[in-house]
Parts: structure tokens; C-alpha cells; sequence
């Protein structure tokens, strides 16, 4: 029996990057023996199991053979006389199908250290056309590691992937999956351009492939592209290191412009609208959390309003607060402005200047906030006029806040 470390902890120690989680191989094992070892069985599909002080994944060596469309059609094999090579050939990467020995001794059989220092993401083999999850993994990779491309001979077999189907067998879940890790990756618009490049980004996000040649106002963007002005501001939430939910509001909050009637180009009126109705079957397709669907639904409708904030009389921005449910939720409008200041620097030439609308209207919404509802509840003697009066007290509170802002009488 030999333990080798396998997959991205090599890579990462190679790459002089942190490893987050260390995988090992057993060649020359079986079930029975790992279990008498105290290793404890976890895999559903294939064999893997825990280790019993450390806790780490060990899988025996196996081979897989394609059996069905999809990324759960294949038929596994694990055996005593599956070979480290054979392990390391179903792997997607060259640069993922690296072992150490225990000595420290590197096993490179496909060239991924070559590749690694070449900086491409190559496939192993023929046999990466069988699993379609390879394509979205191929495309985070893209994302996370910025120095690497696409081997032009693996975005072909992408390619044949999505031409030929394979592509459309992918589950919802994983789907999402991918695409969460991808945008939680340092540079996420690669992800998406190479999805791009394969044809699969058609086929997997429709509503933002319709984006790509749909022109703005060049005033307001200059990269003019609608497609390419989404790219940018998903980098700038990753840039400010984001959360989930934010980057995938930034993904989706100008979806509405991929609707726009060409003859209005490049205005695109009402796409704030359009864009809230495309996000809800988006979401229900791909089976997105909760929280990522209500900020991407929050911030398609009312980014708009955000970035003429200052424009904006008192009632407006009482009503702002009211319809984003800012006062029950206020950590999600927080969301809510970080997904607006990454659109407002998501712009060529904007890259940099300061959103000075978040802290006036997080401001807005602590005056509001701070007003006692139940205070003015007790003082109403109609118990249906109380949301009235507490509005009513609201927006006095915002009044006089704006002009002690503006030096002037309420």
C-alpha cells in the first residue's frame, strides 16, 4: 500500500500558494483494509475515506469509463491494481495530475509541472470530452489563476462538448456550484469570457451571453459594450473582496439591457424592470440561495435610483428604503450599495473614483431607523393611520437631517 498527495495541494506548493486542503491517493489497498487501518468510509459514489487523527481525504486509486450522458455516467473502478498513472489519467488538468510520494518526490507523468510553468491549462487526455463539468472547472480555473490560458487544443474539446450537447446534461446544482466558486475568484470575468469562448456560456447564462454587443451611452460608459461593462464590475467586487451575494448581483444587475429593443439602443429605459423578471427564472433554473436571489432582485430594480442619489427629493429616498425593505434588512442594503459601487466603478476610466452615495444613504437609512416607531404608534389614536404617522415621522427625520447636511432650515 502507497499514499501519494495528489491534486491541488501539489499544485498550490508548486504555484508558491497557500493549500487550504491536502487529498491523497492509496494505491494497493482495498475498502476492507483502510477500514481496519480505523480510516472511516465516506464516499457515495467511489471510494474515500477519512482519516482517523487528521481527517483528511484519502480516495483509492481508480478508473473511470463514461457509461451515460452527463457528469454522473461514468461507471468506477477501484482495485488494488489500479496504477498511480491510471489514477492521475481520468484527472481534468495536467497541472491537477501531480502526486507526492512520501518522500517528496514528484510524480508528473502528463507534464503538468511544464505546464505550470508555462502557465496553461492543458487536459490530460481524450477523455476529458466525458465529464461536462470539466468545462465550467477549466473556466474557474481561468478565473483564479491569471497568468494561465486555455491549451488551444483543450478549448476545442470545450468546444466539442457544447456543440455536441454534453454541455446541456449538466445538473442545476452544480452548475451553480461552479459558477459560485467562480465568481469568488480573483479575477471572475475570465471565467465568464472563456465560457464565452467555448459556446457554453449560451447554453449555461442565455440572459448574460445576450449582453455581449449591446451598446450604451458612451457618456455614461465609455467601454460602451453592455456585456463588457458587467465583466468589469464583477472584477471590481472581487477586486474589493465582496461577498457571494454581491459579486452575483453584480453578475446579474443589468441583465434588463440584454432586453432592450435594438431600435432604443443605446438608452435602455425601464431595464431596471426587465432585468428584475429576467433574474427569477434565472435563479429558479440554476437553483440560487435565497440570499443571492434577493439582493440580485433588489439591486436590478433599484440601482438605478442609487446612482442618482443625490438628485433625489426626501420622499424619494423614504421610499427608496421602503421598497428595499432597508429597515427590516439593513445588512442586505448594505449589499444592496456594495453591488452599486462596484456598477458605478465597473466603467472604463471610473475604475477608481470614490461612490459617495453609500455613506449618505447608509446615513439616510440610520435616520431613519432611528426614529421610534413605537413611540409614535402610542400617539396615533387611529391604529390604521400608525404606518402613516410612522412614514410621516421618517421623513421629517430625513428632512432635517438633509438640512443640517446642507446648513438650512428644515
Amino acid at each position: 500500500m502507497m499514499v501519494y498527495q495528489v491534486g491541488g495541494a501539489v499544485r498550490d506548493e508548486l504555484l508558491g500558494l497557500p493549500v487550504q486542503d491536502r487529498d491523497y491517493v492509496v494505491v494497493g489497498a482495498t475498502p476492507e483494509e483502510m477500514i481496519r487501518q480505523g480510516f472511516r468510509p465516506v464516499g457515495k459514489d467511489f471510494p474515500v475515506f477519512l482519516h482517523p487523527r487528521t481527517h483528511e481525504e484519502y480516495a483509492l486509486a481508480r478508473t473511470e469509463r463514461k457509461t451515460a450522458a452527463g457528469y454522473k455516467g461514468f461507471q468506477v473502478h477501484a482495485s488494488p491494481e489500479v496504477t498511480l498513472e491510471q489514477d492521475l489519467a481520468r484527472r481534468d488538468l495536467t497541472i491537477n495530475a501531480i502526486a507526492r510520494d512520501p518522500d517528496g518526490r514528484l510524480i508528473d507523468p502528463y507534464g503538468g509541472m511544464s505546464d505550470i510553468k508555462a502557465g496553461i491549462l492543458r487536459h490530460v487526455s481524450p477523455a476529458f470530452v466525458e465529464d461536462p463539468v470539466r468545462i465550467l472547472r477549466v473556466a474557474r480555473f481561468a478565473a483564479r489563476f491569471e497568468q494561465f490560458s486555455i491549451a488551444p487544443e483543450t478549448l476545442a474539446l470545450m468546444r466539442a462538448m457544447v456543440d455536441n450537447g454534453e454541455v446541456d446534461a449538466l445538473v442545476a446544482e452544480r452548475v451553480w456550484q461552479e459558477i459560485a466558486k467562480g465568481l469568488m475568484e480573483k479575477k471572475p470575468s475570465r471565467m465568464f469570457y472563456s465560457l464565452r469562448e467555448c459556446g457554453a456560456l449560451e447554453r449555461i447564462l442565455p440572459e448574460v451571453e445576450r449582453l455581449f454587443g449591446v451598446p450604451q451611452p458612451a457618456q455614461h460608459h465609455p467601454e460602451i459594450d453592455s456585456g463588457v461593462h458587467v465583466m468589469m464590475v464583477v472584477d471590481c467586487a472581487a477586486a474589493r473582496n465582496y461577498p457571494l451575494p454581491v459579486r452575483f448581483a453584480a453578475l446579474t444587475h443589468d441583465l434588463g439591457k440584454g432586453a432592450t429593443p435594438p431600435e432604443e439602443w443605446p438608452r435602455h429605459i425601464a431595464h431596471e424592470v426587465r432585468g428584475f423578471e429576467l433574474i427569477k427564472p434565472l435563479c429558479l433554473r440554476l437553483r440560487v440561495p435565497n440570499d443571492c436571489r434577493d439582493l440580485a432582485l433588489v439591486t436590478a430594480r433599484f440601482h438605478g435610483l442609487v446612482h442618482r442619489t443625490f438628485e433625489l427629493r426626501p420622499e424619494t429616498l423614504l421610499k427608496l428604503l421602503q421598497e428595499t425593505d432597508a429597515l427590516r434588512h439593513p445588512q442586505r442594503f448594505e449589499q444592496f450599495l456594495q453591488a452599486c459601487a462596484a456598477d458605478a466603478c465597473g466603467r472604463s476610466g471610473f475604475e477608481n473614483h470614490p461612490f459617495e452615495a453609500e455613506d449618505f444613504l447608509l446615513q439616510a437609512l440610520k435616520t431613519a431607523a432611528a426614529v421610534d416607531a413605537g413611540a409614535v404608534a402610542r400617539q396615533c389614536e387611529d391604529p390604521a393611520a400608525i404606518k402613516e404617522h410612522v412614514a410621516q415621522a421618517r421623513l421629517t427625520a430625513i428632512k432635517e437631517w438633509l438640512a443640517q447636511r446642507r446648513g438650512t432650515c428644515p
